[in-house]
Parts: structure tokens; C-alpha cells; sequence
């Protein structure tokens, strides 16, 4: 602004500065112009006194230093001029000041002449004789007498620019100081032109306007950030170009990142070409959702469209952690598979030996056997049923037991006294020591916990091995330890005895008749308690278990 008020300035000065010349030259030219008309008229006429009062031969003696002398007869021939043959020259009877002359005694014109680009004025009078008598004199144009003056005019031009400059810069400055001074902040406060008060005031109005409008914003930015925080599932908002503009916490945890990822391309924080084609999909309009892992977790990322007058003007990405659900999935599907294996082998059995009794292709003698084997494969199916409704009651979390003041040591006798006699047919000792431990729990659940790890114990022992049950304390703690002096477990096993019929010897398991849910199901009901399972075997000497019940 400071420019255009410094170049209008100058631009009028220069332009007044060349029209007064213009207007000056022209008045002064008008003016001179007449004076010199009057002297020449004057001129004239004492020429013309001279000439009536001694004779035309004053006309030939007149002075033609400043002046040109021209004599004419009535008829308009020249009979004298200063400068030229009279002769040579033509007949002057129709020139304006001759014929005004002859007419009213006096006449003047001016005329221009191209050639000498002057001017000619001229004045003539008639003299007492009938002839006349013309002076005429030079006068140079206003072009003339503009080069002639040039320098003196442009040194005042000169001067004059320079001035104007100094002047339009400290008058620009002071124009445009109060403009700059202003406080917008308060904008009423501001004293200066009062052609700037309407715009201050809609200034003001629009500053309070806006700083409604920024603490409305603010305050659902705050909502926003409280609500996006406090979620476990990841948000990321994005632009029409993928550019991040807002992400939770949830998701910078999820995709490994920090808040200045905000401003940046999706792609810097996540390569995924699953996350490309589902925001791609997105932008196109459609609603889309899809798995992706990340770092050995599973996240389902659901990626819509966000509208805005009928345009795409970006996306939003929900995150969430399906990680247990499709754990939970994989384990249905093998829990469902390895249920209908365990449950196909003694119904195959039953079905063979029920049809060889059927059609009559047993012996008398053999009846007793067959029907044995029957009722131990059906006994068998009743166990691995009863175990997986037992499994199933603690996936759910057990939530209608009652849970009671439990003394472990009791509750370790009472199981030792039940597989007393199935102890005794393997050829194994059972051993219980300790002292009495009281905590919180669910009896049945716990009585389960010490039946399996004790039976595993008997089942998997050696013929004159042992099962050692102790019951003690440890701190804030009861604990319980099952040591026995069987086959033990190899370390690649160790991990996944707890998992679901996972067995380490089919073979021996299927002898025992084991279900392989028995320590599933220790697993399960030490979770449902908050107790901690330790494991420690070594094969050929055996293996010892130590559950620890938070009391």
C-alpha cells in the first residue's frame, strides 16, 4: 500500500508539475505575444508619422535591424521592402492586414510559416498618400520557445521530481503509519482516520464472531478427543488425499506411531496393501472392511467414505483388535474337529461290535468280552462328554458357582482317598503332606484342579513309582505341588499340554484312557481362581506341577 500511495503521489506531481508549464508557457506566450503586437503597432505608426511628415524617402532610411519594412502602393505592388527586391516580389493587394489597411487605415495578422517554424506578425497602416506602409517582425512558436528554455525547465523538472519523491515517500509513510499502528485485537481502541471506523467496527463485530466460533470449536474438539481417547478401537480421520488429520490413541498404539504422523500420508505410517485397497475402496464410496495383521496381532480395519455436499471429502478408519475372537475362532474350529475325532474312534468301535453281536458273529463264550469293550468305549464317550461340558461351563467363567472358604490340605486328602484304589492297580504310591491352607474359591473347581494333575500323575507313572501331593504357603499365596516319578515331558512339549486334546503319547494316552481335556481343564479353573501354574519335568525322572492360589 505504502508503494501505490508513494507512486500515485508522485505520478500527480509530475503531472501538475508538466501541466502548469503547459498553462504557464501558454499564458506567458498569449501575453507576449500581445505586447509584442503593440509595440510593433507602435512601431507603425511613428513609422507612418515619419513617412506623411518628410516624405517616403523616410521609409527607405527607417531601421530594419529588429523589423522587416514593406511599402505598397494602392494597387498592391511593392514599391520598397528591406529585405527583398520589390520587384521580385508579387502583387500584396489581397494579404488581410493590406486590405484591412487600404480599407479602415490599419490592419495586423499573424501568419505561421512551416518552413522556418515561426511565426510572422504583422501591422500596417495607410499613409496620407493612399499608399501603405508594413513593419513586420519574427516570433517564435511556443515549440521555439520551449527548446529554447529547455535546460532552466528541466532543471526545475528536476528538482521538482526529487522533491516530489522525499515528499511522497514522508507523506506515504505518514499515510500508511496509523494503518499499521492499528490494533486489531481491539479494534474500537484505535484513534486515527474516521473513514476506518465502519471498517473497524465490522472488524470488532467479526472478531467476536470468530472467537465464539474458535471456543464452539474448541469445546467439540475437547468432546471430540475425550470420546476418541477413552476408546479402545482405533480412529483415524483422513482427507480426499489420505492425509492424516486426526488419529486416537488407540490407533497410534496400533500402527506404532506418534501425533506428528497428523499432516502426513497414510502411507508413511502404514504399507499395508490391505489398508490401500480398503481406503481406495473408500474413496470410490463404497464401505468396506477387511483383516490385517500387524506385529503378530489380527485387527479388523472397517474404512467408510465421509460426505460433504454430495463429494467424497475423505475417510474413516475404525480399528479393532480381533485378535482373541479369531484365536477363540481358530480353537472352536480345532476344538469342534479333535471333539468329533475323540468322539468318532469308540463310536466306530461300539458300531463294530454291536453289528458283529447283531448279525451273530460271536461266540457265546465272547458275548462277556464284547460287551465289556462296549460299556468301556461308552463309559469312555460319557467322560469326554462330561469333560467338555465341565470345559465349557469355564469358558463361560463359572459366574453361578458359589465360591466358599476352602482348606486345601482337606480337599487334597479326600482326592487322594478317591484314586487310592486306581493308584494301587497302577502299582504307584500316594503320598499326601503339607498343613492346612484356607483361602477363597470354588471347592469343586479346586477338587478338579488336584484330581487331574494326581490321575495324569498315576496314569503316566512308572510300575513301584510315586505321587507326592503337598500342600503349603507361600506368602499371600496357597500352594499346591503334584510331584510324581513317571515318564516325564520333553521341553518341546512343556508349552502345549494345557492346550485341548493335545496329548504327548497318543499311543499310552488311549491305553490310559485319557480324554486329553484333563489339563485343559486345570488351566481353566486355575484362571477362573487367578492362580499361576508352574511346570517343571525332566523325561525319565518325572514331572512336577505347583499351582499357586492367590488367597
Amino acid at each position: 500500500m505504502t508503494k501505490r500511495i508513494f507512486r500515485s503521489i508522485c505520478v500527480v506531481a509530475i503531472v501538475v508539475f508538466l501541466s502548469a508549464v503547459v498553462l504557464i508557457m501558454g499564458v506567458l506566450y498569449n501575453y507576449f505575444s500581445n505586447v509584442q503586437m503593440r509595440q510593433l503597432k507602435m512601431q507603425t505608426t511613428l513609422a507612418a508619422q515619419g513617412a506623411n511628415n518628410t516624405g517616403t524617402e523616410f521609409i527607405k532610411n527607417i531601421d530594419t535591424q529588429d523589423y522587416r519594412v514593406t511599402w505598397i502602393d494602392a494597387d498592391g505592388m511593392v514599391l520598397y521592402d528591406s529585405e527583398t527586391e520589390s520587384s521580385e516580389m508579387e502583387n500584396h493587394g489581397e494579404r488581410n492586414e493590406i486590405a484591412e489597411a487600404l480599407e479602415s487605415g490599419y490592419g495586423e495578422s499573424i501568419r505561421h510559416s512551416d518552413t522556418l517554424m515561426e511565426n510572422q506578425l504583422y501591422s500596417a497602416m495607410r499613409l496620407d498618400d493612399g499608399t501603405v506602409i508594413r513593419l513586420s517582425i519574427a516570433q517564435s512558436t511556443v515549440i521555439n520557445l520551449l527548446m529554447g528554455m529547455i535546460q532552466p525547465i528541466l532543471i526545475v523538472f528536476v528538482v521538482a521530481v526529487v522533491l516530489s519523491l522525499v515528499l511522497a515517500s514522508r507523506l506515504s509513510k505518514k499515510i500508511v503509519k496509523p494503518l499499521n499502528e492499528l490494533n486489531l485485537d481491539e479494534p474500537l481502541s484505535n484513534e486515527g482516520y474516521d473513514e476506518l471506523s465502519p471498517l473497524l467496527r465490522r472488524i470488532d463485530s467479526q472478531q467476536r464472531e470468530l472467537k465464539a466460533q474458535r471456543a464452539e470449536l474448541i469445546h467439540k474438539q475437547e468432546e471430540f478427543d475425550t470420546v476418541t481417547k477413552s476408546m479402545n478401537e482405533g480412529l483415524v480421520l483422513l482427507n480426499n488425499k489420505g492425509i492424516i488429520i486426526s488419529i486416537n490413541s488407540a490407533a497410534r498404539m496400533i500402527l506404532d506411531t506418534d501425533k506428528s504422523c497428523i499432516g502426513s500420508d497414510i502411507l508413511l505410517v502404514n504399507r499395508s496393501m490391505k489398508i490401500q485397497e480398503l481406503i481406495q475402496k473408500a474413496s470410490e464410496g463404497s464401505k468396506s472392511e477387511g483383516i490385517v495383521e500387524i506385529e503378530e496381532r489380527v485387527y479388523q480395519f472397517d474404512v467408510s467414505p465421509v460426505y460433504s455436499e454430495d463429494s467424497i471429502s475423505g475417510a474413516v478408519l475404525l480399528i479393532f483388535d480381533v485378535t482373541e475372537r479369531e484365536n477363540a475362532e481358530e480353537m472352536r474350529r480345532e476344538f469342534t474337529a479333535n471333539v468329533s475325532h475323540e468322539l468318532k474312534t469308540p463310536l466306530h468301535s461300539i458300531s463294530g461290535y454291536a453289528e458283529l453281536m447283531k448279525n451273530r458273529m460271536v461266540k457265546p463264550e465272547d458275548l462277556g468280552l464284547f460287551s465289556e469293550k462296549i460299556y468301556f468305549e461308552a463309559q469312555r464317550m460319557i467322560c469326554l462328554i462330561e469333560d467338555i461340558i465341565r470345559l465349557s461351563r469355564l469358558d463361560e467363567g463359572a459366574e453361578d458357582m458359589k465360591r466358599e472358604q476352602v482348606e486345601l490340605l482337606s480337599l487334597a486328602e479326600k482326592v487322594s482317598d478317591e484314586l487310592e484304589g486306581h493308584a494301587v492297580n497302577a502299582g504307584v504310591k500316594l503320598v499326601v503332606s503339607g498343613e492346612p491352607v484356607v483361602f477363597t474359591g470354588v471347592s469343586q473347581q479346586i477338587s478338579g484342579i488336584i484330581y487331574n494333575l494326581c490321575d495324569n500323575a498315576i496314569k503316566y507313572n512308572r510300575e513301584g513309582g510315586s505321587v507326592n501331593i503337598n500342600v503349603g504357603s507361600d506368602g499371600n499365596n496357597a500352594v499346591l505341588t503334584v510331584k510324581d516319578t513317571g515318564i516325564g515331558i520333553s521341553p518341546e512339549h512343556q508349552n502345549r499340554i494345557f492346550e485341548r486334546f493335545y496329548r504327548v503319547d497318543k499311543s499310552h494316552s488311549k491305553e490310559v484312557g485319557g480324554t486329553g481335556l484333563g489339563l485343559s481343564i486345570v488351566k481353566h479353573a486355575a484362571k477362573l481362581h487367578n492362580a499361576e501354574i508352574k511346570l517343571h519335568s525332566v523325561v525319565g525322572e518325572g514331572t512336577e506341577i505347583t499351582v499357586k492360589f492367590p488367597k
